[in-house]
């Protein structure tokens, strides 16, 4: 393989991990513009969702759901009811975690998204069957290219089938997320409440709604987001969801915290930034994460706000 067609693979391999890097930071950017919050418990809504995926294919198995001609349609309802019911899940822990500590100082809603985040994690350990060991997630996009290869090769390019429709998912998804912000009369609201809450609420914004709502956006992306890297990895644990979440903080805060735009470009940019690392530097696979958060420290060093993060003021 030419060193082209290594680095286009490199490349390949950065967009797969990026585009679900991009759905989990997108999350953390709309509870932070919405709330001004950090929101440590979705990284487990990740895995989460992972776990409700893993629980819909079994179920589905069970009825006879996951063959034969209704097969597609089995597909869709399983990242439609996971989206659900994660979406749903999302403002249920708002509820009861999240919005009691809204208006308290930021410190407490950290602890409190924390301790959520560590009771979500121990109840699938603890009630999820062998919750402490790792799942096999089965490969459901393989039926769907039967009767063919599963991989095939550009001028030395590997592309395997299943992980580009994964990458597709996720690309379709964002841009619904960003279509539904930017051009529909709740999403104005959402923009508004981050701009500027209490101007939106003297407008007839309703504040708790925005927040509802954006928390089950957001919950319903990381809900997704657990099935697309169970298909893409084939295995989920119960842990999962805690570098997954400290990884999409930081793709958020690379590309600018509080913007959806900038949030998605940081989730590239860190994944990017493990595939050449662990490409090009000897044991590159063992450091990739040392060389990534090396790249967020820099940024928080010469540009805090992010790639297209503007700098914060204090509300008053």
């Amino acid at each position: 393989m030419g060193t082209e067609a290594v680095i286009i693979q490199i490349l390949l391999n950065g967009f797969m991990l990026g585009v679900q890097y991009a759905l989990i930071a997108v999350g953390f950017t709309l509870f932070f513009g919405v709330l001004d919050i950090i929101n440590f418990s979705h990284g487990d809504v990740f895995m989460l969702g992972a776990f409700v995926g893993l629980t819909l294919i079994n179920l589905f198995t069970k009825l006879g759901w996951m063959g034969g001609g209704i097969y597609p349609l089995t597909l869709f309802m399983i990242f439609f009811f996971c989206m659900l019911i994660t979406g749903f899940l999302g403002i249920l822990f708002e509820r009861f975690a999240v919005k009691p500590v809204s208006e308290s100082p930021p410190l407490m809603s950290l602890l409190a998204t924390l301790g959520l985040a560590i009771a979500i994690r121990e109840a699938v350990r603890l009630f999820y069957p062998m919750g402490s060991e790792s799942k096999r997630f089965p490969e459901l996009l393989a039926p769907i290219f039967a009767g063919t290869s599963k991989a095939f090769e550009i001028k030395g390019v590997l592309l395997r089938y299943d992980t580009l429709l994964i990458f597709g998912i996720g690309v379709a998804v964002i841009i619904v997320v960003s279509l539904y912000i930017n051009k529909t009369m709740i999403g104005l609201g959402i923009r508004a409440v981050a701009q500027d809450s209490e101007a939106a609420m003297m407008m007839g914004v309703n504040r708790d709604m925005v927040v509802d709502v954006t928390f089950f956006i957001g919950s319903a992306l990381a809900g997704l987001t657990g099935i697309l890297n169970g298909l893409f990895y084939n295995t989920v644990i119960f842990d999962m969801g805690a570098m997954a979440a400290v990884i999409g903080f930081s793709a958020a805060v690379i590309g600018g915290l509080g913007n959806i735009y900038g949030a998605i470009i940081g989730g590239f940019v860190f994944a990017l930034t493990q595939a050449f690392s662990a490409a090009f530097i000897p044991r590159g696979s063992e450091y990739m994460d040392v060389v990534a958060f090396g790249v967020l420290i820099i940024f928080l060093v010469f540009k805090p706000s992010g790639i297209l993060g503007e700098k914060m003021h204090e509300r008053v």
